[in-house]
């Protein structure tokens, strides 16, 4: 049996057998439930069955998230172990029910990583099919598409057009082929750590609770997985890794990191209307001058069409919602007609990392290290993070087998990996294109920004004694909803546009329904209620891409209204965590294996 299908039924501590008592709990759990003060209220019997010891795995190295960065390093270790005849065991654990379930991007890929890693991935079959064959750069307005020079970065000549999942499951088979060890459906849900403070290695998630905090007849034990080092490869803005970077301080020396939320869709187009190698990208209408965004169209082969569009999450109009600005851009007369007669197969999306060089945090700690988006490596210019993610994994890969195998005592601390990185044309590249985000932070907004990014990227490419500052995270950025005029959005026509739980409906997404709710409130509903829609007009109902949020009328409290969450419809996005003005909701993992399942995303 091989590893990716063993993963789902490696043994785990079961008392399924247990009775659970029937007597039921008055816990005020609706949006949130927190062990430590459920138990007050439990039977002795329901509290030893939920604190009963975990399962431990000894691993040499374990990392959180098989995307493209955790599976990178996962093959280089693996790599290097055969090569030199050493005995080193890789685990990754992928809280999606499989590998590339959760992965979702533009996505056009720079191979550079890849020849590295894999230089024969040719003949091993990856997943490139559709080299860029086309670039185009387009300023829509309303009506108009206006050419616009291409900056070099954004050149795509030798880079692919692929579905980003579809790559990293075939990175997944390349890991297993090497003896990785991938446990797809296990989320990590704690840090452990040792007597001293250094990262002994992470737990994954109970699993069988009901709403109550109850133990279900399914109920098993989390995992503990111990290891020499942890890497982190969680993506953008990982659970487990804003813990780390609290706990350590890890952005004391850097900017707050800044973010985008992308939306994509997959059609299938009408043949006479697919142009196969075709890349384009466009910034402008319908955003407005102040607003940092833009929208993609990749066409890939079997006249199959990634479309998306990226909003930048310091936006300032509460009313904005950039699920409606995605489906409004499709309606541009230069995007509809590439649309019309074809057909959208699947909907997906993701908050992303803008930041770049100077919101790139501390990457280790005793015992840890970050690798990745959830690091921060993507490159906005480029619009790709992809090859920069493999190539932060290689190098930490690289950097834990050299410490494990020199026989290091104590917490691996991977300074040889922090030094690589910096001197990697990963830094490279990021320090060169740092002042392009936030030089539109300026008044005249895209103008200003399109003017210096020129500059920049054409002439001065980023040699110049200034590094420009994000100005603040971006739940600061919003203004009240009386200062602003809302946005009006037409109505989606179900052809070329589309209501947005038709979209959800074609992620796959599914979690089950009887367990604690994940999207929890740290303070409760108040500053929902009392800041966020008083004074914001409710935030939440716009800029999640899912419809997981509302405010509807309190049945108990008449005139009133109550924060409705719908975890269900959660795919995974991260935006909620990062943009709730009140920083009231903590995006913490569901059980293993829930959320969407992207197809060609």
């Amino acid at each position: 049996m091989s590893r990716l299908a063993r993963a789902s039924r490696i043994a785990r501590p079961s008392i399924s057998l247990l009775r659970v008592p029937a007597k039921s709990l008055q816990l005020n759990s609706r949006f949130i439930f927190k062990r430590s003060l459920a138990t007050e209220t439990l039977d002795e019997e329901t509290k030893a069955i939920l604190n009963a010891e975990r399962f431990v795995e000894e691993v040499d190295v374990v990392i959180v998230g098989g995307g493209p960065s955790g599976l990178s390093a996962a093959i280089k270790i693996r790599q290097l172990a055969l090569a030199q005849d050493k005995d080193i065991r890789v685990l990754v654990v992928e809280k999606g029910g499989e590998i590339g379930a959760h992965i979702l991007s533009g996505a056009v890929l720079e191979p550079r990583a890849l020849n590295e890693l894999i230089p024969d991935w040719k003949e091993k079959g990856a997943p490139l099919n559709t080299p860029v064959k086309k670039d185009k750069m387009r300023l829509l307005t309303k009506s108009l598409s206006i050419p616009l020079p291409h900056p070099p970065q954004m050149s795509n000549h030798g880079n692919y057009i692929v579905s980003l999942n579809n790559f990293v499951r075939w990175l997944g088979e390349q890991a297993e082929e090497l003896g990785v060890d991938i446990y797809p459906g296990f989320a990590g849900a704690e840090i452990l750590y040792n007597e001293d403070g250094s990262v002994k290695g992470i737990a994954t998630n109970d699993v069988g609770i009901d709403k109550t905090g109850r133990p279900k007849d399914s109920f098993e034990r989390g995992m503990e997985i111990h290891a020499k080092m942890t890497l982190f490869a969680e993506g953008c803005h990982g659970s487990l890794t804003k813990k780390l970077i609290s706990k350590f301080d890890l952005r004391k020396d850097s900017e707050p990191q800044t973010y985008g939320i992308g939306v994509k869709e997959v059609w299938e187009l009408d043949p006479a209307k697919h142009e196969q190698g075709l890349a384009l990208h466009s910034v402008g209408w319908p955003l407005t001058y102040d607003t940092y965004g833009g929208a993609f169209m990749y066409h890939l082969e079997n006249n199959l069409c990634a479309i998306g569009f990226v909003v930048a999450l310091d936006y300032k109009n509460p009313t904005l919602s950039p699920y409606k600005e995605f489906q409004r851009y499709k309606h541009h007369p230069s995007i509809k007609k590439y649309l019309e007669g074809g057909k959208v197969l699947s909907y997906g999306a993701r908050a992303l990392n803008e930041g770049g060089y100077q919101s790139i945090p501390k990457l280790i700690v005793p015992g840890a290290a970050l690798i990745g988006c959830t690091a921060g490596f993507l490159n906005v210019p480029k619009i790709k993070g992809t090859h920069t993610a493999m190539k932060s994994g290689m190098l930490a890969g690289e950097a834990a087998f050299e410490k494990i195998t020199a026989g290091a005592e104590g917490p691996i601390y991977l300074d040889n990996y922090e030094k690589n990185i910096q001197e990697s044309w990963v830094y490279q590249e990021l320090k060169e294109v740092r002042n392009v985000r936030p030089s539109f932070h300026n008044p005249l907004g895209l103008w200003g920004g399109l003017a210096y990014s020129g500059l920049d990227t054409l002439i001065l490419k980023g040699r110049v004694p200034w590094t420009f500052k994000h100005g603040g995270a971006d739940y600061q950025s919003l203004k009240p909803i009386a200062e602003v005029t809302p946005i009006e959005y037409p109505k989606p026509d179900g052809v070329i546009s589309f209501d947005l739980l038709d979209s959800v409906s074609r992620t796959g997404t599914n979690h089950e329904e009887n367990q604690p709710i994940h999207l929890r409130l740290k303070n409760g509903q108040k500053p929902q209620l009392e800041r966020n829609y008083a004074i914001f007009g409710g935030p939440e109902q716009k800029f999640c891409p899912a419809g997981v949020y509302e405010y509807v009328d309190d049945e108990a409290s008449p005139g009133k209204k109550r924060f409705q969450i719908n975890a269900q419809n959660c795919i995974h996005c991260k935006t909620c965590d990062i943009k709730d003005p009140s920083q009231n909701i903590d995006w913490t993992v569901p059980e293993g294996g829930g959320g969407p399942a992207y197809v060609n995303t």
